[in-house]
């Protein structure tokens, strides 16, 4: 499936129903007094989340959205139909913003949350409402209001707990296929992963924690080059990064020079990124070599107090360490007074 998490829309609410002007007509009551109804409501377009959709890609393809108008009122006092509500599904992490102001109308984050985007129209008042002791036979009556229209522009940030950031090949889409569910595609070469994508982690008993894979930056990244930034949304609400970082024989980067440019993408994307909780995982353990990059990473990182742990996802080992850690971290980090940014 086509990973979209990008779109603009059109939606339109429809108008509310007219009210009427109507006298009662009864045989052997004269001088009947006013019973016209008033018009229904129009309907409005409603967002609401569902953890069944991971993609915008259905609203690529339909970019209208247009509710009914109210039904106008009727004599004897009938009141005119309410409109249905158009309901539109997107994946959880939606945020709906108003394309002409900026402002953000909705940011759905759990399952079946729900938000009004454009409100339909009021019915209009029929003329029995307009009825007083000195005017007894009311002529006015009110029209439906417009319902509200509205270009929106829709950004999907998935909801993980931890972010894996690395350059290509960093062993991401291994790490993230060891330790969950997920299926990602591996290979030998860069930029395989080319949409984000999420696993569930499962640690101590009945906890867990999701991760998710971002495709690989390169330097440079925040002036396009490679994928450039484009999927770094996706990691703006988590609560914890690990930087991976390959420090295979094969290498031909340096481990330290390559973590100093991974912090300075995230940084040039969103200032706020370098200052959440983060790790620094040396990838690729099993073909470490003659231990120069690993010793050369460790030694970097405890000199700056960074957390580092040395993995091999192809093996296994040191993933305990890891997983245990990182859930610890999460569960601290999702007590009450810690908030997603």
């Amino acid at each position: 499936m086509l990973f979209v998490d990008q779109v603009r829309i059109f939606v339109k609410a429809g108008r509310g129903g007219n009210g009427v002007c109507s006298f009662r007509r009864e045989k052997y009551v004269p001088q009947g007094g006013p019973d016209g109804g008033d018009g229904g409501n129009g309907g409005s377009i409603v967002m609401v989340a569902s953890r069944r959709l991971t993609t915008l890609l259905d609203l690529r393809y339909q970019q209208l959205y247009e509710a009914t108008a109210g039904e106008p009122g009727g004599g004897s006092n009938c009141h005119g139909r309410t409109a249905d509500d158009v309901t539109i599904t997107v994946p959880i992490g939606t945020i709906v913003s108003d394309e002409a102001t900026g402002e953000i109308l909705a940011d759905l984050t759990a399952d079946g949350q729900s938000q009004i985007i454009a409100r339909g129209g009021r019915g209009g008042r029929g003329n029995q409402h307009f009825a007083t002791s000195t005017n007894r036979v009311p002529t006015r009556f009110d029209q439906g209001t417009p319902g509200e229209e509205r270009w929106l522009s829709l950004e999907l940030k998935l909801l993980a707990d931890v972010g894996l950031v690395g350059f290509p090949n960093a062993g991401k889409s291994t790490l993230i296929a060891s330790i969950t569910a997920a299926h990602p595609k591996i290979a030998d070469y860069p930029f395989t992963t080319l949409t984000p994508n999420l696993g569930v982690v499962a640690w101590k008993d009945d906890h867990s924690f999701v991760v998710a894979d971002i495709p690989g930056l390169i330097a440079g990244a925040h002036e396009g080059k490679g994928l450039g930034l484009q999927f770094l949304r996706h990691i703006e609400r988590t609560t914890f990064l690990l930087h991976l970082i390959d420090i295979s024989e094969w290498t031909t980067e340096d481990p330290v020079a390559s973590l100093a440019i991974l912090r300075k993408e995230l940084a040039a994307y969103d200032e706020r990124l370098p200052s959440k909780p983060f790790a620094v995982v040396g990838t690729k353990l099993d073909i470490k070599g003659n231990e120069q990059h690993l010793r050369r990473l460790q030694t970097s990182c405890k000199r700056r107090k960074m957390p580092f742990f040395a993995i091999s996802a192809a093996t296994r080992e040191g993933l305990d360490a890891l997983i245990t850690y990182v859930g610890q971290q999460v569960e601290s980090l999702r007590a009450p007074c810690a908030t997603i940014s």
